[in-house]
This record gives structure tokens, C-alpha cells and sequence, in this order.
């Protein structure tokens, strides 16, 4: 919306500055709206007006020196000239102050706005009066606002406006906002307070957390009964860490107890007292360097000398990278062979990372959030990554908030929805600051953080609390054991939340299937087409699907049977021979059996099996792509859970409400009812626990299967009897089929 007054500030700038060409700018564009371009044009008319030889955006340490020669303070007797006061009078609008009319003249009205802007500042006890003091001057040229916005807190506001007052006359300390809202200026002023506080001189306090700092807070341990300001200092410390305490002057017993609650939360030492480390994580991000953390990752393969020197230093989780996508920079980044067998051998637990380059915003984008999922998924199925898995998607540079709303949100939305589109294989992290990591997990799409606290000066760190759900908190990078054992590794703590895998699929001898190259997709349809022609399968009339139809529909879901595949370590083929034979094969007497189970389960014929012959009520049937029932597919999955192969809580096969909504999502979600075969097959390997009829266990599918194997494991997906064998021997050649373009596909 545009300001009337704000418009005119613009006007009296091109107007009075040749459009501001004296300025050395361009025209400013006159909508009535503040922005930071019109403020530099405002500090450039400043400096301008003060003869200033050389004109800057900002207002430094030169024009803030000249303010203090020249005038001392900006007051009615002060003021150089009228169109000095017009600047002033200008930026005061700008801030949302009354300037008078831009007249010139540093009337009442501008008195009071300048009275009311220190109140709002909090510096109104040390300027009193209606004059500007150098200091004042340079916090009324920024974008900082001085009252709540965008939903502030009235508490963190109170410490804003407290800071200032308390430390503005100190040299190196300038106004900082009074929004409401933390941030790295707050974050940096809260240094300078303590360093104030510890007896630091001006030029000696330099907001840096270095040694004369730590060992200052060393001696400031605050317990229950303390008072002064220090406990104002650690109680703002906690509000700006969104800790639920008032700020206050005194250490109460409820103080304590939300100290205690943060220390838990930081895997600190709880003892309910403001000790150096709880100082430490409330005032910077990495906190005390010196903590020994449970969890490291690195760029250096796990060789077993150095597996041993990590487990005596008193690591168990061990990140590493799933990816390397340079062939010479940092050759042992990704996971290299044999690696996470030596990690189990020594009772170590590993959790993947996933980077390539990811360290500027252009890299971010829904499409490269696909690839990069893709890629993942396949690379941990590769190394030997069990389902479950979680991999941390990284955002390794300062991203600013409005590149995280920008590209990094939309980036990890789509490693999401691909995940999804995968059948979930792998869950998802997020490596990063602070800010992008709770942002991207408040939007559902991690759910666990690995922050790189370590990083303390990136903006998405300073000024934001420890994200709700880290799992690893990244603080130091230092060097551990020594001889053949010695690696340099970021010293990481873990909060518990994710402790990685402890044991590995081992490396396949054979190759993973991969994505079905698509310009061999009309030669697969002719084949397909043939032999099923030839076999007259499906045969007569009544059934709903053609084969071309049935065949673009298994493989539209290629990303994600692929994915199943490696993750079970079968051949692809396997699942789309046993989805695309029982597709082929959907009848209206399979629909109308479906609309029978709806009926039973509902008391309602659906409205598309009103029509139908033959509906009546069945308790279950076999539905959806791969025509799997409730029944079958609580067995299978109960199988998996059991066997330790998926999460989840098993269900009752016998029970009408557990196969009624199995059978819904069977009926309803196609990839999770193709994501269901490869469990079916296993269960059937498994001997088929539960079933009317129970097999006797075999080998389960494998890369290496051989041509009984596969004929075998086909017949068990349909069921026994001579029928079932029939089928599965017609099926079999069907099998080769799909296995001879995954094979051209994967390259061997």
C-alpha cells in the first residue's frame, strides 16, 4: 500500500538531487513505499548535505564520526540547513514516524516522533529529550523496526529495548532492532553484553565467543536464588532460544526447571544451573567445542584401524556419503567398498548423506530435487542400505530465508514426492542451518535435522534456536587417533533421534536392476503383445483393461518397482510379470466381487457396481493392479515385520476391520499395491505363514535366481494346485520377456 508521505520523502529526493544523479543513484521509483533502496538514497543525501567526499549506502563508522564533530547532537539549534532537516524529516516517515511536512523546519511534531522513536528504541532514559544522538541517527537510516512485527514477541522486544539502553553509549554497541524478532544482530549483541559485562574494554569486546569470553562465563555459574544482571543476560539468553521463562533479574525455582528441560534437549549435563556449557548453547551455535560427541561423518573411508580408533574415542554413529560426483576431488567421499561391513564389524552404526554440489541457491529446484532422490535412493540400495534408512538431503551454504522460501522448500517437496513415488523406501533428513532445517521440517518434508552448528556465522544459524527435531548437532571438526587409525572428522553430538543402521545388505554380485530405458518401450509392447496373443491369454471377453493399457500402467510405476527391486535385492521382472499377468487378467467379475466387499463392509452397493451382475456380500477379494487381497496382504506384510524387512504394527487376518482396510488401500492406492508384490513373493518363499495352505520355505527372490527358482516363487504368488502351475509355466517365458529389457537396460 502506498504511503502519501512516504511518496512525497521520494519526490523531495529526485526533485532536490536531480533524480538522483548528485547522489550518484538512479531515479527513485515513486510508489509510496519504504524499501532499503530508499533509505541508502537517504544516506546518500546525508552525506551529501553534511560535504562528505565520498557518498556511500552506508551509514558507517565515517558518517557516524562526522555527525559527532559536526553536531553532536541533531536537535532545532543543530540542524545545518533546511534540506538536512528534510532528510531527517524524510527518514522519520519512512520508519512510520510523524516528520512534520517535510517543511524543513525540526518542529514539534518532529520532536515528538524523535521522543517516540528512543521510547521505541529503548534509550529514551540515556537520550532524553526530543535531539538525535549520532547512534539514534544511524538506527533511524535502516530497515529495522523498533515495534512487534509480523507477530513479534512483546518479551523479546522488552530484551531488545533493555540491550540498548543498557549498553548504547559503549562504542562498539548501535542500536539494534525492537521487532520482536531474534536475529543475528540480536544474537551479536548479546556477545557484546557479555563481554561488556565481564569487564571487556571498547576495542577488547568484539561480539567474537573467543577465549576471554569462555573464560570469563567459566566463572559465572548462576543457580537458583542468583540475581543481578547476569541472570537478566541468562534469562534473555533462554527467550531468545524460545525457551517458555520471563526475562528476569532473578534465578527462580521454575527457572530452573526450564533450564533443566533445555539442558535435556541439548544432551547437556542437567543440573538446573546456568554452567558454561548451558552459556555456551544459548549463545552460539556450535556451543562448547569441547563436548565428546557420540557421532561423527567425514570424508575419509572407515578402514578398520580407524574404525577402532573412532569406537575407543567413543563414537557409535558414523555419517558418510552416499555420493561422489567428482572423479578426482576427494576420492574417498562416498562410501567406498567394503566400508560399512568394517562399520558393522565393529559394532559402529552409519548414517547416509546425500550431497553432489548444493552449495549455492541456484542449484535448488523441484527438478533437481527429483534427481537427487532418484539418485539417492538408488546409491543406498547399492551400498547395502536396508529400508528405513534415513538419508540426509544437505543444504551445505548460508541460505538466506527468503532462498529457503525461494528454491529449498520447493527442492525438498519433490525429494519428497519422489520418495513417495518410490514407495517410500528411504526416509529424509536434512543437513543444513538451522533456519532451513526447521523450516523444511515444519513443512512435513524431514523429518529429522542434522544441523551444521558448526558454521556459527551463517545467518541461518545466528538468531535461530536448535531445530525441534535434530538428530545430529555438528560442532567441531578435529582429528581422532592416530598411526593407520587417524582421520579427521566433524565431532557431531546426537540427540538419539536417528542412530543410523547397524547392518547392511552386502554388495550384490550381480547388477541392480535400473530405470527401463524408454526407447525400447515399442519393442516391449510388440513382445509382450505376441506372446500373449500366442498363448491366448487373457482370452475370450469380459475383461476390462487391454494389454497395451496394462502394460503403460506397470510401467508408469518403473521408478518405483525398480527401486523395490534393489531394495529386496529380486529382479524387477518378478514383480511386473506377477502385477501385469493378474492386470491382464481383471475381469467385471473381479469389479463386481470388489463392489461386493464395499457392500459387506458398508452396507451401500457403490454406485459403479449397481449396475454389475452378480454382486453379492464378500467379506474380501483380490483387487486392485496386482489383484492382492486384504487378507494376503496383511499375511505378507505381518511376514516382513516380523522378519524385520518393514515397519509397522501387525494386523489380524481374520479380523473383518483389519482386512477391510487393508483392502481399501490395495483397492485404492496402486503403488502401494505394487509395493505389496515383492512382499508377497518373499512370504511365499518364507513358506507362507498363516495361509490355508503353508509351503515349505525356499531360498528367498534373488538377484541369481535361477530359472526353477523363478517358475517356483511365480506359481506360489497365485496359489497351488495344478491350475497355479500351469499359469506360473506361462508366465515364466512372460518373465524372460521383461528380465531381457531390464537386462539391456542395466547393461549386463
Amino acid at each position: 500500500m502506498a504511503d502519501e508521505l512516504v511518496l512525497r520523502a521520494q519526490r523531495f529526493i529526485n526533485t532536490t538531487y536531480g533524480n538522483g544523479a548528485t547522489l550518484g543513484i538512479s531515479k527513485l521509483v515513486e510508489n509510496g513505499q519504504t524499501s532499503w533502496t530508499v533509505m541508502y538514497a537517504l544516506t546518500r543525501a546525508l552525506q551529501y548535505e553534511m560535504g562528505l567526499s565520498s557518498l556511500s549506502n552506508n551509514f558507517g563508522a565515517g558518517t557516524l564520526a562526522a555527525i559527532a564533530e559536526k553536531y553532536g547532537k541533531l536537535d532545532a539549534n543543530t540542524i545545518p540547513s533546511a534540506n538536512f532537516c528534510r532528510i531527517i524529516q524524510s527518514a522519520l516517515y519512512c520508519k512510520g514516524y510523524d516528520g512534520g511536512e517535510i517543511d524543513g523546519k525540526y518542529n514539534s511534531r518532529v520532536q515528538a516522533a524523535v521522543e517516540k522513536l528512543h521510547q521505541n528504541m529503548g534509550v529514551s532514559v540515556t537520550y532524553p529529550g526530543s535531539a538525535l544522538w549520532p547512534k539514534t541517527v544511524k538506527g533511524l537510516f535502516n530497515m529495522d523496526a523498533y515495534v512487534t512485527v509480523n507477530s513479534g514477541s512483546d518479551t523479546i522486544r522488552s530484551i531488545q529495548q533493555w540491550l540498548n539502553g543498557q549498553y548504547v553509549l559503549r562504542k562498539d554497541f548501535y542500536i539494534i532492532p525492537c521487532d520482536g524478532h531474534h536475529s543475528r544482530d540480536v544474537a551479536k549483541s548479546m556477545l557484546y553484553a557479555i563481554q561488556y559485562e565481564l569487564g571487556m574494554a571498547d576495542g577488547t569486546a568484539n561480539g567474537v565467543f573467543g577465549p576471554g569470553t569462555q573464560s570469563g562465563l567459566k566463572s559465572h555459574t548462576l543457580a537458583t536464588g542468583s540475581s543481578g544482571v547476569w541472570v537478566r543476560l541468562f534469562t534473555a539468553g533462554m527467550v531468545l532460544n524460545k525457551r517458555p521463562v520471563a526475562f528476569s533479574s532473578s534465578f527462580t525455582s521454575s527457572l530452573a526447571s526450564a533450564v533443566s528441560t533445555f539442558q535435556s534437549f541439548m544432551k547437556l549435563a542437567v543440573n538446573g544451573q546456568a554452567d558454561f556449557r548451558t552459556w555456551s548453547s544459548l549463545l552460539v551455535s556450535y556451543g562448547d567445542q569441547t563436548r565428546q560427541g557420540e557421532a561423527c561423518d567425514g570424508v575419509t573411508k572407515i578402514t578398520p584401524a580407524r574404525a577402532q580408533a573412532l569406537k575407543s574415542a567413543g563414537y557409535k554413529y558414523i555419517g558418510r556419503y552416499l555420493y561422489n560426483p567428482s572423479t578426482t576431488d576427494l576420492p574417498e567421499k562416498e562410501i567406498q567398498p567394503g566400508e560399512l561391513a568394517t562399520i558393522e564389524e565393529y559394532g559402529l552404526r552409519c548414517f547416509p548423506i546425500y550431497q553432489t554440489w548444493a552449495r549455492s541457491v541456484d542449484y535448488y529446484s523441484p527438478a533437481q530435487g527429483v534427481t537427487d532422490c532418484m539418485n539417492a535412493a538408488y546409491k543406498a540400495e547399492e551400498h547395502g542400505f536396508k529400508p528405513g534408512s534415513r538419508i540426509y538431503f544437505a543444504v551445505d551454504y548460508d541460505a538466506m530465508d527468503e532462498e529457503v522460501t525461494s528454491h529449498i522448500l520447493p527442492y525438498f517437496r519433490k525429494v519428497k514426492e519422489q520418495m513417495d513415488a518410490l514407495g517410500s523406501p528411504y526416509k529424509i533428513g536434512v543437513y543444513g542451518p538451522r533456519n532451513a532445517c526447521s523450516r523444511i521440517s515444519e513443512a512435513g518434508y524431514a523429518g529429522t535435522s542434522f544441523v551444521s552448528n558448526m558454521s556459527s556465522g551463517f545467518s541461518g544459524n545466528l538468531g535461530y534456536a536448535m531445530p525441534e527435531n535434530w538428530a545430529f548437532d555438528q560442532i567441531v571438526t578435529k582429528w581422532v587417533g592416530s598411526g593407520d587409525g587417524r582421520i579427521e572428522i566433524d565431532n557431531n553430538i546426537a540427540s538419539g533421534r536417528d542412530t543410523g543402521q547397524g547392518s547392511f545388505y552386502p554388495p550384490p554380485a550381480e547388477k541392480l536392476d535400473i530405470g527401463f530405458d524408454i526407447s525400447y518401450w515399442d519393442d516391449l509392447l510388440t513382445e509382450v503383445e505376441t506372446y500373449m496373443t500366442s498363448i491366448g491369454k487373457p482370452g475370450s471377453t469380459g475383461y476390462v483393461y487391454t494389454l497395451q493399457e496394462c502394460l503403460e500402467t506397470i510401467m508408469s510405476f518403473d521408478a518405483a518397482i525398480s527401486s523395490a527391486s534393489r531394495r529386496w535385492r529380486m529382479r524387477k521382472a518378478l514383480i511386473q510379470t506377477s502385477a501385469f499377468w493378474e492386470f491382464c487378467h481383471y475381469s467385471y467379475a473381479d469389479i463386481a466381487q470388489d463392489a461386493g466387499v464395499v457392500w459387506y463392509h458398508t452396507d451401500l452397493i457403490p454406485d459403479w457396481g449397481k449396475d454389475l451382475p452378480g454382486v453379492s456380500r464378500l467379506v474380501d477379494s483380490s483387487t486392485g493392479v496386482a489383484k492382492i487381497s486384504g487378507r494376503t496382504c496383511i499375511l505378507s506384510r505381518n511376514n516382513a515385520i516380523r522378519a524385520g524387512l518393514i515397519e509397522g504394527e501387525t494386523m489380524d487376518s481374520a479380523a473383518d476391520g483389519d482386512r477391510w482396510t487393508m483392502w481399501q488401500k490395495c483397492n485404492q492406492d496402486n503403488l502401494f499395491n505394487l509395493n505389496t508384490v515383492p512382499i508377497l513373493h518373499i512370504w511365499g518363499a518364507d513358506g507362507k505363514s498363516g495361509d490355508v495352505k503353508e509351503e515349505t520355505p525356499m531360498r528367498r527372490p534373488a538377484l541369481d535366481y535361477s530359472s526353477g527358482e523363478t517358475l517356483e516363487i511365480l506359481r506360489r504368488y497365485q496359489g497351488s494346485g495344478d491350475e497355479a502351475v500351469a499359469h506360473a509355466k506361462l508366465r515364466l517365458p512372460l518373465y524372460e520377456i521383461f528380465e531381457k529389457f531390464n537386462r539391456i537396460s542395466r547393461g549386463g
